[in-house]
């Protein structure tokens, strides 16, 4: 079992050529590109690979299921969201958690179950499990 965990500014690298959504920073990990985007906030995101499937955690408490928008076109999983500060707050003198929108985008490079994804949202983590595709056995005939 491979454990491939992206981690913040670990290697910026570009990625000219590839899609156009693709191409300027990313922060790398192996074989797996997690996407920086300058103007949103990426809450922390954690990718790794049991025997059945690949997952993504992202850590983003304060929020429900239904402010969540999870995707997956092609090779490239999103999770969008919107962190709301629902705080009547006078000032602020020191801040630390974001609010607003955020979004991740996770390059999968490797065959997955598109049918079988599942997500889910405890404890201010949202899970989503991208079951790997298994071989199909074609039968050949004369």
């Amino acid at each position: 079992m491979s454990h491939n965990r992206v981690h913040p500014g670990v290697e910026k690298l570009s990625l000219a050529g590839e899609d156009d959504r693709w191409s300027g920073e990313f922060e790398w990990g192996g074989s797996w590109a997690v996407r920086q985007r300058s103007h949103l906030w990426r809450p922390p995101t954690d990718v790794y690979e049991t025997d059945e499937a690949f997952v993504v955690m992202v850590e983003v408490a304060g929020m429900r299921e239904a402010e969540f928008t999870v995707t997956m076109e092609k090779h490239i999983l999103t999770i969008r969201g919107v962190r709301t500060d629902t705080g009547g707050h006078k000032a602020y003198h020191q801040m630390e958690i974001p609010y607003g929108e955020f979004v991740t985008e996770v390059l999968v490079p490797a065959a997955i179950d598109v049918a079988r994804i599942e997500a889910g949202y405890s404890d201010g983590f949202l899970r989503v499990a991208l079951p790997k595709a298994l071989p199909k056995k074609i039968v050949v005939t004369s």
